[in-house]
């Protein structure tokens, strides 16, 4: 049976934005980049790329980088003779060499050496490559599709990653935007899910989010996108009586009083300081230190945005953002928009 794009749901601007991108550009043989935080979606949409194109009958492979060392990563991607090293008892044919006439998707490509990048840069402009321990030139017809959730122009600038490399992949860039930016598709995509997950219990329907349920889907920032959302609608449907509306959200699973952090070895470090204390001491001075650790430590949780600290911190948004102004802490100012 022959696959088919995957199903993307949404009707947000920016989303519809993506797609039509998305089917533009897949008609074509050049490279694409497809950039966005974790758990937008970029596997999907590198598939989708795949299934529309004039390749959608031939092989698709894909391949995190970020899972395997370096050695392991060149192996699997261009093969390797016999012999090419301890444990090589018989050719290994790459991936670039089996999806030759399809697609290769590359996610977390962010994470491969100068190396790896060269010879992916190579397979881009000539075609070609050599399986390691080998010296006969492989010709390949794959088009590259790759992924990431770092800002490549950054990195390019700084020297880890490959400017002709990020010239070559960047013919055209798809950059997905998170769920935050995508309003109008949480509910849609919170009752696909939950419709979904019925479905897999055997379960005749789903009846549906109560007023509660859905304003604490609506306000949750998600941090961890669209895949973060699944876990959590999954996780309530099949905890849910199948009569009633689901009406309890749990956004965080380790959410616990008997949780296992470090509150605790917090308090006592916190009281074995205030019994080591020497005074005298500068009292105005020490509590604004904690209050800054509180404050950073709040942030850094909440990913620096401010009104999920505020929450955190019980306070008011505003009262956050006096505090954060008292004590000049600037990322909130340059990263943390409400």
């Amino acid at each position: 049976m022959v696959e088919q794009a995957p199903t993307l749901v949404g009707q947000s601007p920016a989303f519809l934005k993506a797609l039509e991108e998305t089917s533009n550009v897949a008609e074509l043989a050049k490279p694409v980049l497809i950039v966005g935080e974790r758990g937008t979606g970029k596997e999907l949409f590198a598939a989708r790329l795949h299934y529309l194109s004039p390749r959608w009958d031939s092989v698709y492979l894909q391949l995190n980088c970020a899972t395997l060392t370096e050695t392991l990563l060149e192996t699997e991607l261009f093969g390797h003779e016999a012999g090419a090293f301890t444990g090589a008892t018989r050719r290994h044919l790459g991936r670039f060499e089996r999806a030759s006439s399809g697609t290769l998707f590359l996610d977390e490509l962010a994470t491969t050496s100068q190396r790896v990048q060269e010879k992916i840069l190579r397979v881009i402009e000539y075609g070609e490559f050599e399986r390691v321990g080998g010296s006969n030139t492989i010709q390949t017809d794959v088009r590259i599709v790759a992924a990431t959730n770092e800002d490549l122009p950054t990195l390019a600038h700084e020297g880890r990653f490959r400017i002709d490399l990020l010239d070559r992949l960047a013919f055209d860039v798809i950059t997905l935007p998170p769920l935050r930016e995508r309003a109008e598709d949480i509910l849609l995509l919170a009752e696909h899910f939950a419709v979904n997950m019925a479905n897999e219990l055997k379960r005749e329907l789903f009846p549906g989010f109560s007023d509660s349920a859905t304003k604490i889907l609506m306000e949750h920032d998600w941090p961890g996108n669209v895949r973060e959302l699944k876990n959590v609608v999954e996780r309530a449907v099949y905890r849910n009586d199948p009569d009633n509306l689901v009406g309890v959200i749990v956004l965080d699973p380790f959410d616990s009083p008997f949780r296992l952090n470090k509150k605790t070895h917090q308090v006592h470090e916190v009281v074995s300081e205030i019994e080591d204390l020497e005074f005298p001491i500068q009292f105005r001075q020490r509590v604004d230190e904690f209050e800054v650790s509180i404050l950073r430590a709040a942030l850094e949780k909440a990913q620096f945005n401010q009104r999920k600290t505020a929450e955190l911190l019980g306070l008011s948004y505003n009262q956050l953002r006096n505090s954060v102004r008292k004590h000049n802490i600037s990322r909130i100012e340059e990263d943390g928009s409400g």
